[in-house]
């Protein structure tokens, strides 16, 4: 079924791109919050890679009153078990799969693309990537946790069991707690997923080495 592509800030190569990463940003925020990252990743221009920062639907918000904002789903509860919306992340990871194919209707192969979000966008790039009928290049979930992780071994696709999957996570994160992060992390280590874990002494944001250690790990998986 074809469907109205996403809004979306992008930030491409200075040559024709052979990769791309598809960043999804956090709660409130756009595809503006994490545009300016690209530059401080330092890639080689040689790697060519092309960002796609989309911008999340607007919806109100149970946990702020019912306010309108960017989100990928409501969140009607801080409970950890049932912090995200089941129908909301299923509609989001349904737009940003067809973000990936439009992609590889470009000339990207599944293969050269990476699935990259924080916070609320981590939770869908977890869900879609596990999900994902291709083998992506990599995905990272940025200081985020996962939805419906009780479905995975029904639900995952053996394309992407053996995708690197990059975790991080700041140890003063006071908006998703750690633990909800290493939850995850464990979830798909017991699933057997290609996982690594990687923490930092910071809050609910990214730091200077997080970034340093992203783009030497993009600079690995798209080589």
């Amino acid at each position: 079924m074809s469907q109205e592509l996403l809004p979306y800030v992008e930030v491409n190569p200075t040559q024709a791109p052979t990769a791309t990463v598809i960043w999804l940003h956090g709660l409130g925020d756009s595809g503006n919050g994490f545009a300016p990252i690209v530059p401080e990743l330092k890639l080689p221009e040689d790697l060519a890679v092309r960002f796609v920062f989309p911008h999340a639907p607007t919806r109100p918000i149970t946990i702020n009153g019912g306010m309108a904002m960017r989100a990928w789903y409501d969140i009607a509860s801080m409970d950890f078990n049932n912090r995200a919306d089941s129908k909301g992340v299923r509609e989001s990871a349904a737009q940003i799969e067809a973000l990936i194919e439009a992609e590889i209707s470009n000339g990207i192969p599944a293969s050269k693309i990476v699935l990259a979000g924080f916070s609320q966008g981590g939770v869908i790039a977890a869900h879609l990537g596990t999900r994902y009928k291709n083998s992506l290049a990599g995905i990272m979930m940025l200081s985020t946790y996962m939805s419906e992780s009780e479905t995975l071994a029904a639900e995952a696709s053996d394309a992407n069991k053996a995708t690197p999957i990059f975790v991080a996570h700041g140890t003063q994160d006071e908006v998703v707690p750690i633990m909800m992060g290493k939850s995850a992390f464990k979830v798909l280590e017991s699933n057997g997923y290609s996982i690594s874990w990687h923490e930092y002494a910071m809050p609910h944001s990214v730091c200077k080495q997080e970034i340093d250690d992203i783009s030497a790990w993009l600079q690995h998986k798209l080589a």
